[in-house]
């Protein structure tokens, strides 16, 4: 990838931070929900239906709302698709896999049907400031906000009863539930708060280029997981590193990145994505065996 033609171009670095952006900030909140031992499906389409609605909330030949209402009722769309997913898996007993393939497929149609198949415009001049203008040279401000969203995520996680019921639930939900603590409200708590983030990426994903494709966005639920994984955390549950997802999610960018300027074709962009995310997941059976061994 380094010999791309391009690829060590002054310009390179601040790209791969803007397209990174949204996706690591999705992951940020996929880190809680595979914490559980749980999984989401949806992020991937509900991205695409929470920048739909960014654009209804935000667009001129829509609500056209002022842009701090818009981003609050954005955020809060995408805790709602989140409170649905949490409890279908908490109060219905859903698993998280069957629970989140069914959102996937609801919030791709939603985002089909609100924006009638169209691409939606959003032309506020300051929603485009989010992502792509840069407060510090050479950084975009995504990069930023994903800097400072993963700063606050790490302290949810570390600091918060949120991270640690997180970790007690992926660890051993049973024993959780039996020293006291409500494992479906928390576990609906984290699927609301991966919602948020899922929405915060859309957001940043949306001030991207203006304009809401609403087709897109699926498949980008692999590209979330792999960044979670490869970031250390364990798709069984009960440990998750924030800076890890973060550095996964500028490592899974560069890779695309490195694999676009050399032309290699999108099909086969999927299949190294797949290796990645078993060769992850086959390093973290491996170390957690070891674990059981000592």
């Amino acid at each position: 990838m380094i010999m791309a033609n391009g690829f060590a171009a002054p310009g390179i670095l601040p790209d791969i931070l803007l397209r990174a952006a949204p996706t690591g900030v999705m992951a940020l909140g996929a880190t809680f929900v595979i914490a559980t031992g749980g999984i989401d499906l949806s992020v991937g389409t509900g991205l695409s239906l929470a920048a739909v609605m960014t654009a209804f909330f935000l667009g001129g030949d829509f609500l056209n709302l002022p842009l701090a209402l818009g981003l609050l009722l954005a955020l809060l769309f995408g805790g709602l698709v989140g409170l649905a997913n949490g409890l279908n898996i908490s109060f219905l007993g859903l698993p998280p896999f069957i629970a989140t393939l069914g959102m996937m497929l609801v919030a791709r149609g939603l985002a089909l049907v609100i924006s009638d198949t169209r691409p939606m415009k959003i032309e506020n001049p300051d929603f485009r400031v989010l992502s792509t203008t840069t407060t510090i040279p050479g950084i975009p401000n995504a990069a930023v906000i994903f800097i400072v969203l993963a700063i606050i995520a790490a302290v949810i996680l570390n600091k918060t009863l949120l991270g640690r019921y997180a970790l007690a639930i992926g660890s051993n939900e049973e024993a959780t539930r039996l020293s006291g603590v409500n494992v479906k409200f928390w576990k609906t708590i984290v699927y609301v708060t991966a919602g948020i983030f899922m929405a915060a990426g859309a957001v940043l994903y949306a001030a991207r280029t203006g304009v809401v494709q609403p087709a897109e966005g699926l498949g980008m639920e692999l590209n979330v997981i792999a960044a979670v994984v490869i970031g250390g955390t364990s798709l069984a549950g009960g440990r998750a590193n924030i800076l890890g997802t973060l550095v996964g999610a500028l490592l899974m960018q560069t890779l695309i990145t490195g694999l676009q300027m050399m032309q290699v074709n999108q099909s086969w962009q999927f299949v190294v994505t797949g290796v990645i995310v078993l060769a992850a997941v086959f390093a973290d059976n491996v170390r957690r065996n070891r674990a059981r061994a000592i």
